[in-house]
């Protein structure tokens, strides 16, 4: 894996001569002001424009901006007029089109298909103002409007989609959204390296068309040069021995032995010439349409081959033509990260939405990312997926200016940093020991089963910033507000001890998610005995320090894997250790996940996929969904009918009854509760509101 070009060392574009723009233009009159007669790259965001680094489209603005582009944006158009697509003019150069820092079918729906009543990036929390799939309905529109100008697909909605894969909305599968979107390319993960180096090709004169050879993008092709060796994916998918550390994803090179798994063979050992030429055909869209268990298949070889150093290029046949899924990116250097989140962000919302509030913008003001990335590999979470399993990380000089930043400028700022974070909490400086075995390895997860012996998993670097931030003048508190992963803090109790004693304001969110083996398994997280080594360690430095703190566990109903017991099981444990949980989720297949592979095909991708290999149990349909979410909710009146029923079906009336051994009642308050049907009996006055111990609510959802 060669180190490619920084991203701040290409030659300015001649537009750089305009200068930094205070806010990027959404108008022509803004336009005029800065002395621009067109914009080289306009880019279309599903989000209010925010110009902070916690915005992807604020990043990718400033960044193009440094590149020397003159950059607009559009931001939440009305897709219904064509006129909206226009208000910039023809961008010289391309559109870029994202959905914005969500996926829109998220963003607008809950895990049981209903519509959402806000949304978090939009002023005032309004709801409506973008469309399901916004990626291909902006797409469409400007290329309405703008007939001949290139269009880049860029951000999650359209990674998560790049190629065929099952959408959860409309239970089918969907072709890659390249092609409905009827874009030029699409960049997928954290696509800062390829968008700079498109942008620079395309300035330079070259056509959309001829790039085809940038980490990290996807195009649609015709046909395949005769110096390509293809490989089908069925013929790559052959398991290896088994050694500590246990590996799912073990491979065999078939240019060696077929007993030899890839995994325990460095890559250079193999012949790299013949990988770099090679390319894996997956399953045509026709085949994972129709054939469920090559569905998974192609998830599982999708994953495998998404380490940076390793990877090869994948192609998947629609109809009579490829789409081309390059190898992912390589991840930004440290000086590079530190260079793009040190932009100059004005750190506010555009000034058009005047006093408008966007809670998202709200949410994060005051935080600052100290990294990117998530060795984790949760089946369900698109994290990994999407920014890769490498970490990304911050210097912390870069760090301490930002904070030192926020606490010099920024408006109504009370001396208290909100998150120092990321997708995790606690991955920051951590990677695994040699670049050689990290950039050989098949493993999507460094943490599960175990964590692995070549990880290195010393929190120092990170209690050291903890340390220089609170230590700031004018910082009266630093906050950890991102996720913490307890199976790699407990490798460090001082880290657990910083964390207890100085960054918890009395209640800490994590994550078991789950606390049976099925259900975990299936999920790639560690057992509940890590939580409780963690809880440990919290408790007894948060009383060291004389305060009194609460974990929040949070947990997922009806994920693939988990059985009516599981709830069960999980129900008793929440009442025996005091928890009432006021929000909680169930599973919500997202589009390219593994656990969303089990969800459509009812097969294990973390296992070679067959039609008679490990069948897995998913819950499935409304009443299902919702029983699974009853038990999470055992406390709530409106689901002791249907707890009630459950339990006697399942021999368990033993837990019905008035006493501290039951889980729930045999009363039911005048006015509650859902009959076993699942028709709703009117309510006639509010239910108590639960809480954690009978201590205030919790406001962070999950």
């Amino acid at each position: 894996m060669n180190a490619p070009q920084s991203i701040f060392q290409y030659k300015k574009y001649w537009a750089k001569r305009f200068g930094t723009a205070p806010f990027l233009p959404m108008s022509e009159e803004e336009m005029e002001v800065l002395g621009w007669d067109q914009c080289d790259i306009i880019l279309v965001t599903g989000d209010a424009y925010v110009d902070h680094p916690s915005f992807g489209m604020a990043i990718v603005g400033r960044l193009l901006e440094n590149q020397g582009f003159r950059v607009g944006i559009i931001a939440q158009p009305d897709w219904h007029d064509l006129d909206a697509f226009k208000t910039l003019g023809e961008p010289k150069l391309f559109f870029g089109v994202t959905a914005g820092n969500m996926d829109s079918m998220v963003n607008r729906y809950t895990s049981d298909r209903k519509i959402r009543t806000d949304d978090a990036y939009t002023p005032n929390a309004a709801p409506g103002k973008r469309p399901d799939r916004s990626v291909i309905v902006y797409s469409q529109k400007v290329r309405q409007a703008f007939k001949n100008t290139p269009i880049v697909l860029g951000g999650i909605e359209s990674s998560l989609r790049r190629i065929a894969h099952y959408d959860y909305w409309s239970e089918k599968i969907r072709r890659s959204v390249l092609l409905d979107a009827k874009a030029d390319l699409l960049l997928f993960g954290n696509a800062e390296r390829a968008l700079v180096d498109v942008a620079h090709r395309i300035a330079s004169g070259a056509s959309i068309k001829e790039i085809k050879d940038i980490r990290g993008t996807v195009f649609v092709s015709d046909s395949i040069g005769s110096d390509w060796v293809e490989q089908d994916s069925t013929a790559i998918d052959r398991p290896g021995k088994t050694s500590p550390p246990a590996n799912p994803y073990q491979m065999v090179d078939t240019n060696k032995t077929e007993n030899v798994p890839v995994a325990d063979v460095p890559i250079s050992n193999l012949n790299r010439r013949s990988r770099e030429k090679t390319l894996v055909r997956l399953p045509s869209y026709e085949t994972v349409r129709d054939d469920p268990v090559m569905y998974a298949h192609t998830s599982r070889v999708l994953h495998l081959e998404s380490n940076p150093g390793n990877a090869r290029i994948l192609i998947q046949q629609h109809g009579d033509r490829d789409v081309w899924i390059n190898p992912p990116p390589i991840p930004l250097e440290m000086e590079e990260m530190d260079k793009l989140y040190e932009l100059p962000y004005a750190r506010e919302p555009h000034p058009s939405y005047g006093k408008q509030k966007i809670p998202a913008f709200d949410m994060i003001r005051f935080s600052v990312t100290i990294q990117r990335g998530c060795f984790g590999g949760c089946t369900f979470c698109s994290i990994t997926e999407h920014e890769g399993r490498i970490i990304q990380n911050r210097s912390e000089k870069s760090i301490v200016r930002e904070v030192e930043h926020i606490r010099d400028k920024a408006p109504d700022f009370t001396g208290v940093i909100s998150d120092l974070g990321g997708p995790t909490a606690n991955m920051y400086r951590l990677a695994c020991k040699s670049k050689s075995i990290e950039a050989s390895c098949r493993k999507l997860s460094c943490v599960y089963p175990r964590i692995c012996p070549n990880l290195n998993t010393n929190h120092n670097s990170l209690i050291n910033l903890y340390r220089k931030v609170r230590s700031l003048s004018g910082i009266k508190k630093v906050l950890i507000g991102s996720g913490v992963r307890y199976d790699l803090a407990i490798e460090s109790p001082d880290y657990v001890k910083e964390l207890a004693q100085h960054h918890v304001g009395g209640y800490l969110k994590i994550a078991p998610e789950a606390i049976g083996e099925g259900p975990l398994s299936k999920m790639m997280k560690p057992g509940v005995g890590t939580y409780h080594r963690f809880k440990e360690l919290f408790d007894r430095y948060s009383k060291q320090a004389g305060k009194e703190q609460y974990l929040i566990p949070y947990f997922i109903a009806a994920h693939p894997g988990t059985t009516d017991e599981d709830m069960l099981e999980l129900a008793i444990w929440l009442k025996s250790n005091g928890f009432r949980a006021d929000q909680v989720q169930s599973f919500l297949p997202s589009p390219m996940a593994l656990a969303t592979a089990m969800y459509h095909s009812e097969k294990n991708p973390l296992r070679k996929v067959t039609d008679t290999s490990e069948d897995v149990i998913v819950p499935k349909g409304l009443r299902k969904r919702r029983l699974h979410k009853a038990f999470l909710r055992y406390h709530d009146p409106e689901n002791w009918p249907l707890l009630r029923d459950t339990l006697k079906k399942m021999g368990r009336a033993d837990l019905i009854g008035p006493g501290k051994k039951h889980l729930i009642p045999q009363y039911q308050p005048k006015g509650t509760g859902f009959n076993p049907e699942g028709s709703r009996r009117p309510k006639k006055y509010q239910v108590f509101r639960t809480t954690h111990n009978g201590l205030p609510k919790n406001p962070r959802s999950n």
